[in-house]
């Protein structure tokens, strides 16, 4: 009998229960616990750089183009993986989406048993392969919780699993710091990989479909519908229209003023990222002359701070929503707020006290956490019967700054032989993401699709 029937059945033959379950909880919960190996799995090269740069003999303005790979694959796959998500459905597509990545992030251990040139040429490609199967990721997790949670309680269910990055920095830096120190660099990747390779069949055992989950009552599902979940978005051929990309509903999006202002405020948002994920452990080893394990238990402060500020930001902004702000005001502060708080890294430039600039940068990562509202933004506003490829096409503008952050700043540490300009240009992108939120968005409301056309690819 299938899970559908089994809960068809269930709720037939319970008609007066009353009181909702809470399954959708455990749904975001497996959610963050796929997204932390994710982060941890793009942030194993940054801790593995320094000694993989010694034995390679890599120079920073390669290593800023070793760092980009992930990206330029990520950001491609984008629109083909949302679509993907919606041609197929989530579950599946999630799941060869975490066990590919890990499969790829294990190969990346043995780059070192080949001379140096083949090495960092093989290492290009695997990085740039773990981007392209990371590709459906995030967009699958705006669809479960745009399908899965009702509207005032979906920024907090979107940044749980967006502070899975944070706890990355906090739990599995110091431990692949740890890993790196002991065993070597190629251990941190095998180890990894193996790891996410596991996770990916407990996935298959604890994600369905909101109307199939064997464990979900009535209560849950009439009160995600009512609150204004999608019950569907998350099943195989959402896009029912579609047997291919619809670039009429691309043009769409893009003819929207607000998604645009979105998708700038998304790409300087992301730019944090990708500093924290891939130059952050290096500017502490080799600007601030910390071991690898120091660097590794050091940046798990700031780690921490963004874990709560991320957690804090959803809270925020869903209590808001809850004391009858309007969802513009309700999504915007927290964003605001906490892009002023991540500028403040700049202010490392000027001292030299090691306690300090750990504390700003701690301040910084907050900051980052708190207005990290990217996702549950599109899942307020994305056209309901293309969930997957709209959210793919606001991750493409974002992990652009995946290809450009860690190139940029590598030339930057290269001509400059210091990260103070670095810094300057992390802060800068958050004060733009200020400007694009304040004067370019407007009001944030769902995109009504118009008529589609037959253009497809």
């Amino acid at each position: 009998m299938s899970s559908r029937s089994n809960a068809l059945n269930r709720i037939v033959t319970n008609p007066l229960e009353t009181k909702k379950t809470n399954i959708r909880w455990l749904i975001v919960a497996m959610c963050f616990l796929v997204t932390t190996i994710n982060y941890a799995d793009r942030a194993t090269i940054s801790i593995a750089a320094t000694p993989l740069q010694n034995d390679l003999g890599i120079n920073a303005i390669t290593m800023g183009y070793v760092f980009s790979a992930f990206s330029w694959a990520y950001a491609l796959g984008q629109i083909p993986g949302g679509w993907i998500l919606d041609k197929f459905g989530t579950k599946k597509v999630l799941f060869w989406s975490l066990f590919l990545w890990s499969f790829f992030t294990l190969l990346q251990g043995f780059v070192g048993f080949f001379n140096a040139g083949t090495a960092v040429v093989m290492l290009f490609v695997l990085r740039f392969i773990v981007g392209l199967t990371e590709a459906p990721s995030f967009p699958g997790n705006s669809q479960v919780a745009a399908s899965w949670f009702p509207d005032n309680e979906r920024a907090t269910a979107s940044a749980i699993f967006s502070a899975s990055a944070f706890l990355a920095i906090i739990v599995f830096n110091p431990f692949m710091s740890w890993i790196t120190q002991s065993f070597g660099w190629e251990y941190v990747f095998i180890i990894m990989g193996v790891l996410g390779m596991i996770i990916a069949f407990l996935w298959l055992k604890v994600i369905h479909n909101p109307k199939d989950h064997p464990r979900v009552n009535q209560a849950e599902l009439d009160y995600i519908d009512q609150g204004g979940g999608i019950l569907e978005m998350m099943e195989k051929g959402a896009n029912k229209e579609a047997s291919g990309i619809n670039w009429s509903h691309i043009k769409q999006l893009l003819k929207s003023r607000m998604l645009i202002g979105v998708y700038i405020g998304q790409y300087c948002i992301s730019t944090l990222t990708y500093f924290f994920m891939t130059w952050f452990p290096v500017y502490l080893i080799q600007e601030r002359g910390m071991s690898i394990l120091q660097a590794g238990f050091v940046a798990a402060l700031p780690g921490l701070s963004g874990f709560l500020g991320g957690i804090l930001g959803g809270i925020y902004s869903d209590h808001l929503l809850k004391k009858g702000k309007s969802l513009t005001f309700a999504r915007k502060t927290p964003i605001i707020i906490g892009m002023i708080f991540s500028s403040s890294m700049i202010v490392c430039n000027y001292t030299d006290a090691e306690s300090l600039v750990v504390g700003i940068m701690a301040l910084a990562f907050f900051g980052k956490g708190f207005g990290q509202l990217g996702w549950a933004v599109m899942a307020d506003c994305s056209p309901k019967e293309i969930g997957g490829l709209s959210g793919g096409l606001f991750n493409t503008f974002g992990n652009i700054s995946g290809i450009t952050t860690p190139i940029i700043i590598g030339y930057i540490i290269g001509t400059t032989g210091s990260f103070n300009g670095a810094l300057v240009f992390v802060g800068a992108n958050a004060l733009v993401a200020i400007i694009s939120y304040l004067f370019i968005v407007g009001d944030i409301k769902r995109v009504e699709l118009a008529h589609p056309t037959n253009k497809k690819y």
